[in-house]
C-alpha cells in the first residue's frame, strides 16, 4: 500500500506541473509585452522540468519511461487538480491561477522537503528555489492588476471567482491520503495544507486591494480521482500530438 500510494502521490505532483507548463507555453507570441513572452517560456520549461523529476521517480519505481508517461496517459488516469486543466482565458485569469496554484505549491513544497521518500525531499528543495522567483513574478502582476482599477481590476475580480469554483480539489490528496501523512510521504493533511496556504493568500489580497473570496467550497468533482474536465481531453489531444505520430521514436 505504501508504494501505491506514493506512485499516487507522484503522479499528482507531475502532472500538475506538466499541465500548468503546457498552458504556459501556450503564451509564446501572445503575451501582452516581450518581456513577459520571455518570462512566461522561461516559466513554462521550469514547470515540465519539475514535471519530468517526478516522472523519472516514477520510472524508477517501475511505472515506465517518463515520456510514456507524461504523453502517453489518457485523461481518466491522470491525477492533476482540475484547475491547472482550464484554458488560459485572459491575462488576467492567467495571474490569478498562477498565484493561486504557485501558493499552494509553495506550502506542498515546505512540506515535501521534510518527506519521508528521501528522493522526494531532494528533489522538493531543489524545485523551491526555482518556484519562489515565480510566485514574485505572480504576486507582482496580481498586484498591479488588482491596483489599477478600471477594466484590470473588473478582469481580475472575474477571474478570481473562475478560479474559486475550481479550486475544490487542489487541495484534494487523493485515495490514499490518510497513508500519506501517516507515513510521512507528505507531512501535512489536506487540511493544513489548505490553512497555510489561506494564510499565504490573504495579505496578497489585502496588498491588491481586492475582497478576499472566502474558503474555496468542497469539490463536486475530484481531478485527483481522475475525474476530468472536457478541457483536458483536448488539452492532451494538442500536447501529445508528436508523441503519437510514433511514441518509439527518439527525437
Amino acid at each position: 500500500m505504501y508504494k501505491a500510494a506514493l506512485i499516487d502521490f507522484l503522479y499528482q505532483l507531475a502532472d500538475d506541473e506538466l499541465l500548468l507548463g503546457h498552458r504556459d507555453s501556450e503564451w509564446l507570441g501572445l503575451a501582452p509585452d516581450i518581456e513577459e513572452d520571455v518570462a512566461f517560456s522561461s516559466i513554462a520549461q521550469d514547470e515540465v522540468g519539475h514535471a519530468t523529476l517526478f516522472y523519472h521517480l516514477l520510472s524508477e519505481l517501475g511505472e515506465g519511461k517518463a515520456d510514456d508517461l507524461a504523453f502517453g496517459r489518457p485523461a481518466a488516469v491522470r491525477r492533476n487538480a482540475r484547475l491547472v486543466e482550464r484554458p488560459n482565458g485572459d491575462w488576467a485569469y492567467t495571474i490569478v491561477r498562477h498565484l493561486v496554484y504557485d501558493v499552494f505549491e509553495a506550502v506542498r513544497l515546505e512540506a515535501l522537503a521534510s518527506s519521508s521518500y528521501a528522493p522526494l525531499a531532494h528533489g522538493a528543495v531543489k524545485i523551491r528555489r526555482e518556484e519562489r522567483y515565480h510566485l514574485l513574478h505572480m504576486e507582482t502582476w496580481f498586484t498591479r492588476l488588482g491596483q489599477a482599477g478600471g477594466e484590470a481590476r473588473e478582469r481580475v475580480e472575474r477571474a478570481v471567482a473562475a478560479v474559486w469554483a475550481d479550486l475544490g480539489d487542489l487541495f484534494s490528496l487523493g485515495a490514499h491520503e490518510a497513508l500519506l501523512v501517516a507515513e510521512g510521504i507528505l507531512p501535512i493533511t489536506r487540511n493544513e495544507l489548505a490553512r497555510r496556504w489561506e494564510a499565504r493568500m490573504k495579505p496578497l489580497f489585502e496588498a491588491a486591494q481586492l475582497a478576499w473570496p472566502g474558503a474555496p467550497q468542497p469539490a463536486m468533482e475530484d481531478g485527483r480521482l481522475g475525474q476530468h474536465s472536457a478541457d483536458l481531453d483536448a488539452l492532451l489531444e494538442t500536447m501529445s500530438e508528436v508523441y503519437r505520430i510514433d511514441p518509439q521514436a527518439r527525437w
